[in-house]
């Protein structure tokens, strides 16, 4: 039997935080630590969403810090199921910071950590499939596998001869 398909937009979740003294380092920059924690719970989200089920972190790709988050600014995380595999999930995480008093929006950063569903017992169960529906959607979806399969061979789990979606990167015939 086909699985269900979802479009990206029914797993959208948007959360957003306040940076208070506690979740600063000793410059008033919000702790990177802090910021992966509140990435991980809209990401987990988002793939509750998507499969109706409960989901555990199965790896988090580079998460690059590039512009420093301050005390006070009001952090908007946006996260979307971009494609999913059999029991696994892919789940982009944009991260906005904003000083309202000055109006001033500024881009942090993007990831992509991969979720998969478990049932009671905690094994891996399938997941529905995703439609993309807009060209960033597709952008996203098609980028998803060749993604899927570095984090594959990172974790050795996939050799690069393997990988037919990265020939390029690897110079394999």
């Amino acid at each position: 039997m086909p699985r269900k398909k979802k479009f990206p937009r029914e797993s959208f979740v948007s959360m957003t935080e306040l940076v208070l003294p506690n979740d600063t380092n000793t410059l008033n920059n919000l702790m990177g630590g802090r910021l992966m924690h509140w990435m991980d719970i809209v990401s987990a989200i988002s793939a509750q969403k998507h499969s109706n089920r409960i989901v555990v972190t199965a790896s988090v790709d580079n998460i690059s810090f590039n512009h420093p988050i301050q005390l006070g600014n009001v952090v908007t995380l946006k996260a979307r199921v971009t494609r999913a595999f059999n029991s696994s999930m892919e789940v982009r995480i944009d991260v906005e910071a904003e000083d309202i008093p000055t109006g001033k929006k500024t881009v942090s950063n993007s990831a992509y950590f991969t979720f998969v569903a478990v049932d009671q017992s905690g094994r891996p169960i399938d997941v529905p499939e995703i439609e993309p529906e807009t060209d960033e959607d597709r952008e996203y979806y098609n980028g998803a596998l060749r993604r899927r399969q570095l984090r594959l061979i990172l974790a050795g789990r996939m050799k690069p001869q393997d990988a037919h979606e990265l020939k390029s990167i690897f110079n394999i015939e």
